[in-house]
Order: C-alpha cells, then structure tokens, then sequence
C-alpha cells in the first residue's frame, strides 16, 4: 500500500463514530483524513438527513477544526469550494450505488472510485483556480470543465 491509497473502513460502526465525532468535535485531529472526510459525509448525506449538507457542512468542519486548534483563514483549515465539490461526488455516487449495500462497503467503493481520489477535483479545476484564497472562502465555478449534475 502507497501513501496514496485509500485506507478502508472495517464497519459500518467505525463510520457512524466518525460523523458522530465530528459532529460533536470529539475526533483527534489525527482522524481527520481524506478518508475520514468522504466518509464523515457520507455518512452524514445518509443517515443525518435532517442536516443540510450544502448549508451545513461548512460550519461543522470550521468548527471540528477549530477544536482541534487548527484556524480557518485564506491558507489553512476550511475550504468551500474543495468541500462542495466533494459533497457532489458523494451524491453522485449514492445516486450511482443507491442505498442498498451497507455503509462501510458504499465508502470503500467511494474511496477506490474516481469521485474519492484526492485529485478528483482537478478534473474541473486548475491547481491555481481550485487552491486560491477566493476558492477557499467561498465556492467558485470549475475553470477546466463543468461539474457533474446530481440527479
């Protein structure tokens, strides 16, 4: 295994502890993976149903880093536009897997697919465009190629 591959999750459990904890701020920041990211919302997209993602998200995440002593400004912590991106490849692959595989299999399927590598976003963005501080305070339109549609 490469630094690079995902690492999976073993149950469904081990999910739910992690959207729980984050939500609570109760996570080590060490937990806080690429991995842990799409399964936090994954998670959260199918079993918290009464949180909206796209109003929502945001605000979790600036403030589980910030329990954790991290800061959210134009160069560290938070980041709208790498997050909605994100959510919107998680959608689109429940869209795709439906609902009817158990959580820990949906994320591990996420995590090997395009939509869970952690260049995904590149496929739309150019490094510039995507890592710029105007990217990271609020979400700004792909300048190589159009986002998919959520169905």
């Amino acid at each position: 295994m490469t630094d690079d591959s995902p690492r999976p999750f073993a149950s469904d459990a081990a999910i739910r502890d992690l959207g729980e904890g984050l939500l609570a701020c109760a996570l080590p920041r060490s937990a806080w993976t690429h991995e842990a990211h799409l399964a936090a919302t994954l998670y959260l997209a199918l079993e918290r149903p009464e949180i909206d993602l796209e109003r929502d998200l945001p605000g979790i995440i600036r403030a589980f880093n910030e329990s954790v002593g991290g800061v959210n400004d134009d160069t560290q912590g938070y980041h709208e536009t790498i997050t909605q991106v994100f959510l919107r490849g998680v959608r689109l692959h429940i869209a795709a897997t439906g609902t009817t595989i158990g959580l820990a299999d949906c994320v591990n399927a996420l995590l090997v697919d395009e939509k869970g590598r952690r260049d995904w976003p590149l496929r739309f963005y150019t490094k510039e465009r995507l890592f710029s501080s105007a990217a990271r305070r609020e979400f700004v339109a792909p300048d190589r190629a159009p986002l998919p549609k959520v169905d």
